[in-house]
């Protein structure tokens, strides 16, 4: 596992507050109807994304859910260009045409978020069986909330993953609610990393709003796949109410584990306030991008051989 030093972790700190303050516009945008569509933020949930996307490779591959944004800044794709792509501007990762709940970016190995609750974790027990009969050593992640796993594709998929030993790596955000009903309103499971201990899946409940904590697990996670022990499955959980989550800010954590070993809180100021500007020129950028042209509608849909033997 990767070993940081206090420059990494300020980096990261810095990730932590660029998806904040993302989700933060996007929120304002769409309010101001700049957005179309009704647009579900990961406000709060930072360091999960942080934490195990830093330790990805370019080549390893990650799916998401309807609730993606900070998982895609965390792989690395532009900022600009993900903001475009949910103002359905040109310039986005898919041209606009995909949208919030649709984010792509293939070339930095964002194979999809799907607005489909656990729809994406069949797709992603394929990519990672592809990446096993290729021989190759990179790994899929799939990000899911604790309402997948009252889908019938959440247990087939990790049937099927623990059956074939698949190098993929569940990531579970269970922020205690499933839209608007709480886990033990629809499930008599409190765990979501139970579910996977009858298919013999490695698994580990933990703090999803403490950086170091995740980090540290996700990091013994990936290696333990890197190293061919079949998949893992890995529960970030926060059941407290709105005041008690304030309380536990992943960046007011982390904030006070750097000072604690030496970081001026000035220089942490300093780098919100640089991230802020960062932030601010991407949607800048983004909202004076052009619109898609109409007449390309069919761009994309069709293969390309296609489209002149469609009449009109």
């Amino acid at each position: 596992m990767t070993e940081l030093t206090l420059p990494d972790w300020k980096d990261m700190y810095a990730a932590l507050w660029r998806i904040r303050l993302f989700e933060g516009h996007v929120q304002r945008l769409a309010a101001a109807g700049e957005i179309l569509g009704f647009p579900h933020l990961s406000t709060g949930q930072e360091a999960v994304a942080v934490g195990v996307c830093t330790q990805l490779k370019r080549e390893d591959v990650l799916f998401t859910s309807h609730r993606g944004h900070g998982h895609v800044l965390a792989k690395g794709s532009d900022m600009e260009a993900t903001f475009a792509e949910i103002l359905g501007r040109r310039t986005g990762l898919c041209g606009g045409r995909g949208g919030s709940m649709h984010l792509v970016d293939a070339a930095n190995g964002v194979l999809g978020a799907t607005g489909v609750v656990a729809g994406n974790l069949a797709l992603a027990a394929g990519a990672a069986w592809a990446l096993q009969a290729q021989g190759r050593e990179n790994i899929s992640v799939v990000f899911f909330g604790d309402g997948a796993t009252g889908a019938g594709a959440f247990h087939e998929t990790l049937n099927l993953a623990a059956l074939w030993r698949l190098p993929i790596l569940f990531v579970c955000e269970n922020n205690g609610y499933a839209e608007f009903t709480s886990r033990e309103e629809h499930s008599n499971v409190k765990h979501v990393s139970s579910f996977a201990a009858p298919y013999g899946i490695a698994t580990q409940t933990i703090d999803g709003n403490d950086l170091p904590t995740v980090f540290a697990a996700a990091g013994a996670a990936i290696e333990t796949l890197r190293g061919g022990a079949g998949p893992y499955l890995l529960e970030y959980r926060s059941k407290e109410e709105l005041a008690e989550i304030r309380e536990k800010c992943p960046i007011e954590r982390l904030k006070r584990y750097l000072v604690e070993r030496g970081v001026d809180p000035e220089e942490l100021n300093a780098i919100g306030e640089r991230t802020k500007n960062e932030v601010l020129r991407a949607v800048e950028g983004a909202l004076e991008a052009p619109r898609p042209d109409p007449a390309t509608v069919l761009e994309f849909v069709y293969r390309a051989p296609m489209l002149a033997g469609i009449s009109g």
